[in-house]
């Protein structure tokens, strides 16, 4: 699973757009996305790197969070 921090995400239609995006990129990825905490964690065969072009490509600029689960 990787994780970002997402500046922007404010609303269910932020949300919407964004599994949306992300499943265009990947149709088999497991995406969640916590609200409140401003972070997607994205379960992929895309990197990292191509899953971060999708989020500043809607305009949520995204920096990765290390997470222990993140070498899983």
């Amino acid at each position: 699973m990787i994780t970002f921090h997402v500046e922007g995400m404010r609303c269910g239609r932020c949300v919407a757009r964004i599994e949306q995006a992300l499943t265009a990129l990947d149709a088999q990825a497991e995406v969640r996305i916590d609200l409140g905490a401003g972070t997607v964690s994205v379960r992929s065969g895309r990197d990292a790197d191509a899953l971060r072009a999708v989020l500043d490509g809607l305009g949520y600029p995204a920096r990765r969070v290390d997470t222990p689960e993140a070498g899983r």
